[in-house]
Order: C-alpha cells, then sequence, then structure tokens
C-alpha cells in the first residue's frame, strides 16, 4: 500500500464503518424467515442454494432484518475460511447467524461494493488470516480487533465506484458463464437420455439393437510387470498422468502387482464402478490393482461404451451388481461386471452418438476454460485497481 497514489488514503475498516452486529443466536428448526449462515457467502456473493429458516418475533426480525449493502463477514470458520465475507444485495426478508458480523459501511465515506471487493481480494484475505485468532480446530476473528486493524486503501468516492463497476463486469460475465457451463451440461444429459436408448435415432441408421452380455465386448486386460512405464492417474473425469494431477501420491514404491493400461481401454474403480469411477484411457501406463482394466473387442466403439457407463440407468445397475455388505465394501470384479447385460446398437450408430457426445464435452470443456480465464483475469484486476497500480478514467 506505500506506492497507492497521492489522492488515496488508508483507513480502518472503522473509520468508514457506522455500525457492527453479531448474528442471531437460534437454531434453525424451520419457519417463516431465511437465515445466513457461513456457507450462504461465496466469493463474495451470496448464495441461496441451500437455505435455512427460523421463526422470529416481530422484535427479533427488526433488529437482524439485513439491508442492502450491508457487508457479512464470517468470524469463526477454519483458518482458510476464517473472513468471507459478501455483500448483500438480495430482495425481501433475510436474518443472518450468529458466526456471521454485518458491518453497515458509511456511504459518505466508502462505497460498500469497493469494500467487499477489496474484502475478497487476495491482499484483503491475507490480512483478515492475519488478525484472525488461531485455535485447535477454528480461527476466529473479533469485530472490535477486525475495526481497528484491517486497513483498506481508499481512493475518491467516483474512483471506487468506478473500480467496483469494473470488477462487476467480470463478475457478469463469470455468472454467465457459469450458466451456460451448466446449460451446456444438462443439454449433454439430454442427448445421452436419447442417444444412448435409442429414443432418436440418425437417418440412415435404424438397424435393430441387439443384446449383449458385458463379457461379450471386453475381455479382463490382466497385465503385470510394466513398472517401467509411467503412472497413471483414474479418476471420475479422465485419467492423466499421475505426476500432472493434484492428488496426493498414495502409491507403493514397489509397482510389481501395478496394472498395465493401453490407449483404448476403459479403467474403473473395482469398489467405486456403482459410482460411475470409470474412464477411457489415451495412454499406456500403469495403473493400481484396485482398478479394474477393460480390454474392447473389435465389435464396438469404445468411446460409446464409455459415455455408456457414465449414463446413470447404467452405474444403477454397476450399483446393483456390485457385491458386499455395506457400500464402503461393495466391489463389482470382472466376473460380475461381464453378466451384465445391455443394449446397443452396431458399430456405425455407437460411433455417431459418441461423435455427438464428444462435441458435446469439447464445448463444455473450451467453456470452463474460458470461466477459468475469466476468473484470472479477475483475480489479476483486483490486485491492480484495488492498490492503484492501474487507474480507471472517472
Amino acid at each position: 500500500m506505500s506506492n497507492k497514489p497521492t489522492s488515496w488514503v488508508t483507513k480502518k475498516l472503522g473509520d468508514i464503518c457506522l455500525e457492527s452486529q453479531y448474528g442471531l443466536n437460534c437454531p434453525a428448526t424451520g419457519g417463516k424467515y431465511p437465515i445466513l449462515g457461513m456457507k450462504n457467502l461465496n466469493g463474495g456473493k451470496i448464495k441461496v442454494d441451500d437455505l435455512a429458516f427460523v421463526d422470529l418475533t416481530f422484535e427479533e426480525m427488526q433488529k437482524f432484518r439485513l439491508n442492502h449493502g450491508d457487508l457479512l463477514i464470517n468470524r469463526t470458520n477454519s483458518l482458510d475460511l476464517v473472513g468471507k465475507s459478501a455483500l448483500f444485495d438480495l430482495q425481501g426478508d433475510y436474518v443472518f447467524a450468529s458466526y456471521l458480523v454485518r458491518f453497515i459501511i458509511d456511504r459518505s465515506a466508502a462505497d460498500p461494493l469497493y469494500v467487499n471487493f477489496y474484502c475478497n481480494s487476495h491482499i484483503g484475505i491475507s490480512q483478515m488470516q492475519r488478525l484472525a485468532t488461531k485455535g485447535v480446530s477454528q480461527a476466529n476473528i473479533n469485530p472490535t480487533e477486525l475495526k481497528k486493524n484491517f486497513r483498506i486503501p481508499i481512493p475518491p468516492l467516483s474512483e471506487q465506484r468506478k473500480i467496483a463497476e469494473v470488477l462487476s463486469t467480470w463478475d457478469e460475465a463469470i455468472v454467465h458463464t457459469e450458466r451456460l457451463i451448466i446449460a451446456l451440461q444438462q443439454r449433454k444429459k439430454g442427448f445421452m437420455q436419447r442417444l444412448l436408448t435409442g429414443e432418436v435415432r440418425f437417418p440412415g441408421l435404424d438397424g435393430e439393437w441387439r443384446e449383449v452380455k458385458l463379457g461379450d465386448i471386453f475381455i479382463e486386460r490382466i497385465e503385470r510387470g510394466f513398472d517401467n512405464l509411467p503412472l497413471l492417474s483414474i479418476s471420475e473425469y479422465g485419467i492423466t498422468y499421475r505426476d500432472e494431477s493434484n492428488r496426493r501420491d498414495k502409491s507403493s514404491e514397489d509397482k510389481s502387482k501395478y496394472l498395465r493400461i493401453c490407449s483404448g481401454d476403459i479403467g474403473y474403480n473395482t469398489m467405486r464402478m456403482w459410482q460411475g469411477r470409470s474412464a477411457l484411457s489415451q495412454y499406456e501406463g500403469i495403473v493400481s490393482p484396485a482398478y479394474t482394466i477393460l480390454k474392447p473387442k473389435k465389435s464396438i466403439n469404445v468411446s460409446y461404451m464409455a459415455y455408456l457407463f457414465k449414463y446413470q440407468p447404467m452405474i444403477h445397475a454397476f450399483c446393483r451388481y456390485s457385491q458386499g455388505l455395506v457400500s464402503d465394501t461393495w466391489s463389482l470384479k470382472y466376473p460380475v461386471f461381464a453378466k451384465i447385460h445391455v443394449n446397443i446398437p452396431d458399430y456405425d450408430e455407437q460411433k455417431r452418438i459418441a461423435d455427438v457426445l464428444v462435441l458435446c464435452d469439447k464445448e463444455i470443456s473450451e467453456t470452463q476454460g474460458y470461466y477459468e480465464k475469466l476468473k484470472q483475469q479477475k483475480k489479476g484486476l483486483m490486485q491492480r485497481l484495488l492498490t492503484g497500480q492501474v487507474r480507471v478514467r472517472v
């Protein structure tokens, strides 16, 4: 903050705050009024996907009712989450729970939206965590200490509003892209429902579907002793090289019992196939013996089968055939997997269906990449705009 513009001043949160208030301490046992808790604060926004409700007296409602522009800060949480903040901008009667603190910003001194953006910047979050008192399992931020020691660079009001306007534009683009991703995922789900059941057919591809056992179209690949091959990681999202994944390496040093998987094979978690833990491999490598490796026969399109294995009714079938006393021990070994019956079209129709779903995945992946780029751009803008490193034209 030492290099901030000369027209900016650094102020304590208490200098720009008219009032602070702890939230309501009562159990959410159902009732008329929605009550916001720490789970409803996410990335500077209020999320209402999972609301709790309470019954209140008229006096309680008047005391704890949130107003547009109130800044909510999570005072108790794990160290990496304590200090989460969001600006209340919803319509209707809402109250807030005891792990939150309401700060009413003096609008003659600071723009509440600007303050919220600063609190959610990397600099603001780092300040919050430094001011937190660390406990055994949770950290706590005292509102009085926060008002005394949390410092914010304050440009002129017109510049604050312009900075908030610029960052809000990125927020709108991020929200729009989030919704687009959800829409694309729903569209893919609809295509899977229609194409994998034969409800919709392609022109000229109207042959009869045939019932086969999975053992007729897959054999189990059990090949060990290839510990010179790279270690691969299988998740429900795909197969990657282990050293490129963010997952902690729990593999043993002795890889002699690890299984070889080849490009075009499908690997599935033997104890988690009932959750859809399978993926088509594009690589040759080795995987943990906790997986079952399926080598396709020539009569099928393996991409089609990989999508079929992700189809929810198919996952339910894997669940029914999995064996074990409780879900943590359910397993679907190849001899049982091989007995499951499926209806499939001929090869040409399999390929056409797979091609459509591959295009769906490509569009989702590209949109997700754009979404991540927008978030990184916003993060960079926040760093520059909220420190005065880059100025906006007012």
